[in-house]
């Protein structure tokens, strides 16, 4: 038991260092949808061509239907850098015309605890 629970914690350190290593930048205007794990804090930068696309940051709701915030709520910069640094879903959609509902312009990043230490053993009954 305890060498599957190791097998699988290399699985998942080896999957975190090919996320480390691999760039952390979504481009807006090529994604559909992702769902991206991790157990770490992460910057991730959308980066997009200004006036093509934007970022707004919504809640499950909104992503699922699409519906676009009030243009204020956008990010516009063309390099926008997002911290994922508490656990839970955020969820990210394209508000330019319909880029989030007809070109699944969005993405769902998940961020997951680090994973906890697993229960220590019950003691051996005496011989």
């Amino acid at each position: 038991m305890a060498s599957k629970q190791l097998n699988i914690a290399r699985v998942v350190f080896a999957i975190i260092l090919l996320a480390v290593a691999m760039a952390t930048e979504f481009t807006v205007g090529m994604i559909k949808l992702l769902k991206v794990l991790f157990s770490i804090l992460i910057h991730s930068v959308f980066k997009y061509t200004v006036g093509l696309h934007n970022v707004f940051k919504v809640n499950g709701t909104v992503f699922t239907n699409c519906t676009i915030p009030p243009a204020n709520e956008a990010l516009t910069t063309g390099n926008d850098e997002i911290t994922l640094a508490t656990p839970g879903r955020k969820w990210y959609i394209c508000g330019v015309k319909d880029h989030c509902a007809n070109y699944e312009q969005k993405v769902a990043i998940t961020m997951v605890e680090e994973w906890a230490s697993p229960a220590p053993a019950p003691p051996l009954p005496p011989p």
